[in-house]
C-alpha cells in the first residue's frame, strides 16, 4: 500500500482523505491536523451550548457532485421554515418534532438574508433596486449613483485593480458607499492596491445589470427556473449544528474507512530528494519532532509555510512564497438578552429579531467588519433561542497588530463598546456572556508577491507527488465547494496516475462562482 499524508483537516484535506479511502484500498491515509478541531476555518466552536462559526458558511453549489456529497454526509431535512415562529427547539419537540439529540445529522434549509448596515440604515446585499434602497439613499445620492453608473457603462476602466473591477460594475458612487470601506477593512489595503482577480473569483457575474436582469426574470412565467447569479441566491443549506458538524462527521467516516487522523500535529518540514521528489515530512507534537516517510503528500497548509519548510527551493520561488500576504481573523461571540434593531421586514423570526444571517458593517466609526446572528443560521446553534440572541462580531486583522494582541477581556470590552456605538445594544448590562476565537491566515490576500503566483504555482506543479488543495493550499480565496473540488481532482489524478496537475489548479479560475460569500 502507498502511504499518503494529508496535511490539514479542513474541507479540502478531509475531502481528499475520504475520497481516496472510499475509492481505493491501495492507500494508507494519515491526516495531520495542527489543532484539536476538524474543519479549519469551517469549524464550529461550542461554548456553553452556544455554537459559533469561524466566518459564516452558506452551503450552496451549482456542482451536482458537491451537493450529492453534502447530502450523503448530512441528509436534507424538512426543517421548520426560516420564517416559521416554531424555530425554538423546545416548541418543535413539544409539537412532536425531531429530537436534536437523536437526529442531529441533517442539513437544514435556510432563506438567505444578509444586508449592509450603512449610515444606521439597512441596505440589501447585494444592492437591490427596491424603493426602500432609493429612499434610504436619498434623492440627491440616487441621482449621483445613477449618473456614475451610466458613466461606468459608457467608459469602462482597464481593470488593473479591484477598485477598477467594482467601478466598472456599479459606478463610482455605489462603489464608495458599499465596497470601498468594507474591502479596505477586510484586507488592510485600499482596493486600488488589490489584484482584480479577487473580485473575479468572489463576485463574478454580479453587477447592476445582473441585478436588473434578475429582478425582471422573477416576473416571467418560468421565473423560478431562471439562471441566478450565485450572489443573488435566495436559499441555501446549512448543517443543523453548524458547518463544523459536517467535518466532524467526515472525520468519523474517514476513521471507519481505515484512515488515521492525528490531531495537534503541526507539519514543519517537507524533505525533497535530488529529483525534486518528496520523500518524507517532519511534524511537531507535544514538544517532539517526528519524521515520517511517505509516497504521496496532499497539502492544504498555507503555501507560505509549505514552501518555507522545503529544502532546495529555488531563490525566486522561495522569495515569492515568503512574501505572500494573509489576513487573520478574530471573532467575538456575544450573548445578549435582545438585539436593539427593529425587524421591519415581512419575515417572522423567533423573538422578532432581524432575520439576517450576517450583516456587513460599512461604518467608518467602528472597526467591526461584519456580525452574524447565529439564531438565524440554526436555532440549534443557541442554547436558549427563545430568550437570548447569540451574535458573532467579526474582525479582520494581522497577526501581531493591536487588535490581534488584545487580551480576551480587552477584546470583549472593545467589541461591546462598538455594539453600543452602532446601536445594537443599549449598554453593557445587555450582555450576558462573551467568548472569543482567533484564526491565523484565514484569508489569502491578493497583493504583494501574489502578482508572481503563477511562477510559484508552476514550481509546485513540478513536484510529482505533491498535490496542493483548498484555500490556503493554493493561496486562492476558495469557498467550501471550490476547496472540495480541488480535492476531487487531486484524488482522480492520484488513482489514475495522471501527472499533469492543471485540472487541480484550474478549479475556480474560469468557472462560474459557486458557493455564496464566506
Amino acid at each position: 500500500m502507498k502511504k499518503v499524508y494529508v496535511i490539514g483537516a479542513g474541507p479540502a484535506g478531509l475531502t481528499a482523505a475520504y475520497e481516496l479511502l472510499k475509492q481505493s484500498r491501495d492507500y494508507e491515509v494519515i491526516v495531520l491536523e495542527e489543532s484539536d478541531a476538524m474543519g479549519g476555518i469551517s469549524r464550529t466552536v461550542n461554548y456553553k451550548g452556544n455554537r459559533m462559526d469561524m466566518g459564516g458558511h452558506r452551503f450552496f453549489s451549482k456542482v451536482p457532485e458537491v451537493n450529492e456529497w453534502w447530502n450523503r454526509m448530512l441528509p436534507p431535512q424538512g426543517a421548520p421554515a426560516y420564517d416559521d415562529i416554531r424555530l425554538s427547539r423546545h416548541v418543535e419537540l413539544a409539537a412532536g418534532g425531531p429530537d436534536p439529540e437523536k437526529e442531529d445529522r441533517v442539513m437544514l434549509k435556510r432563506n438567505r438574508v444578509s444586508r449592509i448596515y450603512y449610515d444606521q440604515k439597512f441596505f440589501d446585499y447585494p444592492i437591490s433596486l427596491k424603493w426602500e434602497t432609493f429612499a434610504n439613499m436619498g434623492l440627491a445620492t440616487d441621482i449621483v449613483a445613477v449618473c456614475s453608473y451610466l458613466v461606468s457603462v459608457v467608459h469602462k476602466r482597464e481593470e488593473k485593480s479591484l477598485e477598477d473591477f467594482y467601478i466598472n460594475r456599479f459606478g463610482r458612487k455605489l462603489y464608495t458607499m458599499f465596497f470601498e470601506r468594507y474591502t479596505e477593512n477586510l484586507w488592510g489595503r485600499h482596493p486600488r492596491e488589490i489584484d482584480p482577480s479577487w473580485g473575479a473569483q468572489r463576485a463574478k457575474g454580479l453587477s447592476v445589470f445582473a441585478i436588473i436582469k434578475d429582478m425582471f426574470g422573477k416576473l416571467l412565467p418560468n421565473g423560478k427556473k431562471r439562471h441566478v447569479e450565485t450572489s443573488l441566491i435566495e436559499s441555501f443549506s446549512y448543517p443543523k449544528l453548524g458547518p463544523g458538524q459536517l467535518w466532524d462527521v467526515t472525520a468519523e467516516e474517514i476513521v471507519k474507512l481505515g484512515g488515521t487522523i492525528l490531531r495537534n500535529c503541526r507539519v514543519i518540514r517537507l524533505h525533497k530528494d535530488a529529483q525534486n521528489h518528496i520523500t518524507a515530512l517532519t511534524y511537531e507534537t507535544q514538544g517532539q519532532q517526528i519524521t515520517v516517510e511517505g509516497d504521496i503528500f496532499i497539502s492544504s497548509m498555507p503555501v507560505k509555510d509549505l514552501v518555507g519548510g522545503m529544502n532546495d527551493v529555488p531563490e525566486r520561488e522561495a522569495q515569492i512564497a515568503a512574501g505572500l500576504p494573509y489576513r487573520d481573523y478574530r471573532t467575538l461571540g456575544v450573548l445578549i438578552h435582545r438585539l436593539n434593531l427593529q425587524n421591519k421586514t415581512k419575515i417572522k423570526t423567533l423573538g422578532n429579531i432581524v432575520p439576517d444571517n450576517w450583516i456587513y458593517v460599512h461604518d467608518r466609526s467602528v472597526q467591526i467588519g461584519r456580525f452574524q446572528i447565529y439564531n438565524n443560521w440554526s436555532p440549534y446553534m443557541v442554547a436558549d433561542p427563545e430568550h437570548t440572541v447569540w451574535v458573532g462580531l467579526e474582525y479582520f486583522c494581522s497577526e501581531g497588530d493591536e487588535l490581534w494582541n488584545m487580551t480576551e477581556e480587552k477584546f470583549s470590552a472593545f467589541g461591546i463598546s462598538e455594539m453600543i456605538r452602532m446601536g445594537l445594544i443599549e449598554n453593557e448590562n445587555d450582555v450576558i456572556d462573551t467568548h472569543s476565537e482567533s484564526v491565523k491566515k484565514a484569508y489569502p490576500a491578493y497583493f504583494d508577491t501574489y502578482s508572481e503566483i503563477d511562477t510559484l504555482t508552476a514550481y509546485l506543479k513540478s513536484i510529482d507527488n505533491l498535490y496542493c488543495v483548498g484555500r490556503n493550499g493554493q493561496h486562492r480565496y476558495n469557498n467550501i465547494d471550490h476547496s472540495m473540488m480541488t480535492s476531487f481532482e487531486a484524488v482522480k489524478n492520484i488513482i489514475n496516475g495522471v501527472k499533469n496537475q492543471d485540472n487541480i489548479w484550474n478549479v475556480n479560475t474560469e468557472q462560474e462562482y459557486h458557493e455564496s460569500r464566506s
